[in-house]
C-alpha cells in the first residue's frame, strides 16, 4: 500500500478538513471501515457524498497528504505523537463521545496508550479569575483527588485561574495531569505557562495534547471546539468557580450531555464568581461538593489516606518543638489557627488579631512560609499551604 495511505496520515488530513465538523468524518470512517477508505473513493463518490464546492471534499487529495506525511514526521522527529480514532491508544471515554476528534497531536515523554489508558481521568475546570476561596477550594480538591487510588489524571486546559491551579498541584502531588490546549502543540498559550507547558510534557504520565495542527493560532472559537475534549476526556468534570456565562459551564453541560458526572463547588449566592456553580446545582446537573472524602468516594476513587487530615497547629509544635520554647510555639500556632479561620487575612490584620506589632507578624509569617506551613501572595494574604 502507498506510504500516503497510512491510516495516521490519513486521519491528520480528514481531522484538519473536518476539525469543526467532526461527525461528519467519524460517519464516513465508520460506514468505509478505515479513513485510508475515504481518499480511495472516487471524485463523482466524493462529490456526491460532500458537494463538489465543499472545502473539505478539495483537501480529499494526495497533495493533503503529502502535506500531513510531512507534518507528522517533522512532529515524530521532535518526540511528539499523534493518535487517531480507531488506533488502540485512543482515549476510550472520547472515543464514546458524539463528536470526538478524529486525531490529536500529543507532546509527551510517554506514548499516548500510557496516558490515555493507564489512569482514569477527571476533568477540573472554571473561571480564569478565580477567587482566593476557588483557588483554596481548588487545590484542596485537587490534592484529595490526587492522593486517590487509582490516580487519576487531571484534565483541564492549561487557562489562567482554575486551570493552571489543577495542573500544578497535580504536579505538586507526582499525579498525571493533561492540558488540553487550543492552539496547535507547537505553542503555548498564555506564553506565560510556556514553564509549567514544559514541566508537564516532560512528566512521566503527563501530556500537552490538541487537536488543531501546528501554527493554529489561540482564537476564541478554538477554545469552545477544544472544551469538549476535556469534557469527554474525563469520567466526571469538576467545576470549582464560574460565571453563569463561560468556558467552564460549557464543559460542565458537555460533559452532562455526554452522561458524565459534574460536581460543582457551591458559593455566596452574592459572589458573581459562584453563579455558574449554583445555577448547574439548582438544574441538578451538578451535584455539590460537600466535602473532599465524600467527592472522592462519589466519583468511584477512595482515599490512600482515610485518616483525618492534620491539624496546622499540630504541625507547627511537631515542627518547632526543641528549637523553641513553649510560649513562641503557642505564639506560631495561634497564627496559624488564625489564617486558617480567616483565609486570606492580610498580615496588618494578622498583627491586630493576634495582638503583634506588624514587624513581629511579619517575622513570624516568614518563618511559617520559609518552613512551608503557610504562603503569603504579593498583597501579603496569608494561607495554610495545603499538603
Amino acid at each position: 500500500m502507498d506510504c500516503t495511505y497510512d491510516e495516521d496520515v490519513c486521519c491528520c488530513t480528514l481531522n484538519k478538513a473536518f476539525g469543526f465538523r467532526p461527525k461528519v468524518a467519524i460517519a464516513l470512517i465508520s460506514n468505509l471501515g478505515s479513513a485510508s477508505e475515504v481518499f480511495r473513493l472516487s471524485g463523482k463518490d466524493l462529490d456526491r457524498l460532500l458537494g463538489k464546492d465543499s472545502a473539505a471534499r478539495a483537501m480529499i487529495c494526495g497533495k493533503s497528504l503529502s502535506e500531513s506525511r510531512k507534518e507528522l514526521d517533522s512532529l515524530y522527529s521532535q518526540g511528539c505523537s499523534f493518535t487517531y480514532y480507531g488506533a488502540k491508544d485512543y482515549p476510550g471515554l472520547l472515543k464514546e463521545c458524539e463528536d470526538p476528534p478524529v486525531g490529536l497531536y500529543v507532546k509527551s515523554v510517554s506514548s499516548p496508550d500510557n496516558i490515555f489508558r493507564k489512569n482514569p481521568a477527571i476533568a477540573i475546570v472554571g473561571t480564569r479569575d478565580i477567587s482566593d476561596y476557588g483557588r483554596e477550594w481548588c487545590r484542596k480538591i485537587t490534592g484529595s483527588v490526587c492522593r486517590a487510588e487509582p490516580a487519576p489524571a487531571i484534565v483541564s486546559g492549561l487557562a489562567l485561574g482554575t486551570d493552571v491551579t489543577a495542573h500544578a498541584t497535580a504536579l505538586e502531588h507526582g499525579a498525571p495531569t493533561i492540558a488540553v490546549m487550543a492552539t496547535g502543540i507547537d505553542s503555548v498559550y498564555p506564553a506565560r505557562h510556556a514553564g509549567i507547558a514544559r514541566r508537564i510534557a516532560s512528566t512521566p504520565g503527563c501530556a500537552l495534547i490538541t487537536d488543531y495542527p501546528p501554527g493554529t493560532a489561540p482564537l476564541q472559537i478554538n477554545f469552545l471546539r477544544r472544551n469538549r475534549i476535556i469534557a469527554g476526556l474525563g469520567r466526571a468534570t469538576l467545576l470549582i468557580e464560574s460565571k453563569a456565562k463561560g468556558g467552564g459551564m460549557l464543559t460542565a453541560r458537555l460533559a452532562f450531555s455526554y452522561s458524565r458526572d459534574v460536581f460543582a463547588l457551591p458559593g455566596r449566592i452574592d459572589d458573581i464568581r459562584s453563579q455558574g456553580c449554583n445555577i448547574l446545582i439548582k438544574e441538578k446537573i451538578a451535584e455539590p461538593i460537600l466535602s473532599e472524602a465524600w467527592l472522592v468516594q462519589n466519583i468511584g476513587l477512595k482515599l490512600k489516606d482515610t485518616g483525618n487530615s492534620p491539624d496546622p497547629a499540630d504541625e507547627v509544635r511537631s515542627v518547632y518543638s526543641g528549637k523553641f520554647g513553649k510560649d513562641k510555639i503557642g505564639i506560631l500556632a495561634g497564627i496559624v489557627l488564625c489564617i486558617r479561620t480567616r483565609r486570606g487575612i492580610t498580615v496588618e490584620e494578622l498583627a491586630a488579631d493576634a495582638g503583634l506589632s506588624y514587624k513581629e507578624t511579619l517575622e513570624y509569617t516568614a518563618l511559617l512560609e520559609s518552613d512551608g506551613i503557610i504562603y503569603t501572595d504579593l498583597q501579603q494574604r496569608c494561607y495554610i499551604r495545603l499538603k
